[in-house]
């Protein structure tokens, strides 16, 4: 089983994702609105917004997004209840990471060493995703 979480945005998907590209590298996947069935009857901005976004993170897995559609009544209410937890393989690969996607957003706990023996940092990026980094450091 893969674990692919999917983000909805309110017209920042593409964004966003080029952003997250930035970090974690990969070929973008973009699908606009535009090439959807029945598109003429978006008006133009939602035509450029996305339908299905998706960037490849590891291992088979996948971050995934698409943009509300404000005409079908779809109403994005962003919020801490989700967080992307990652999971790298070393430490500066974690440091990398949480520098890399926290810039510009609102850092909630640094990354640290924790009382439960993990290397952890959690923030919220600069889109209003919340994301927690943890590596389990050896013993």
């Amino acid at each position: 089983m893969k674990l692919n979480p999917y983000l909805n945005f309110d017209g920042k998907a593409e964004e966003a994702f080029l952003f997250y590209q930035s970090v974690f590298g990969g070929e973008l996947f973009l699908q606009k609105m535009k090439d959807a069935p029945e598109a003429e009857r978006l008006s133009e901005e939602e035509r450029n917004r996305a339908m299905h976004v998706s960037l490849p993170i590891g291992d088979g897995q996948f971050l995934m997004a698409s943009d509300c559609l404000p005409s079908a009544g779809h109403v994005l209410h962003v919020g801490n209840n989700n967080y992307i937890s990652l999971s790298p393989d070393s430490r500066e690969e974690a440091d990398r990471i949480f520098q890399g996607l926290s810039a510009g957003g609102d850092v909630e706990m640094p990354m640290e060493d924790m009382f439960w023996g993990d290397y952890f940092g959690s923030f919220k990026d600069k889109f209003g995703v919340c994301w927690m980094i943890n590596y389990a450091n050896k013993a």
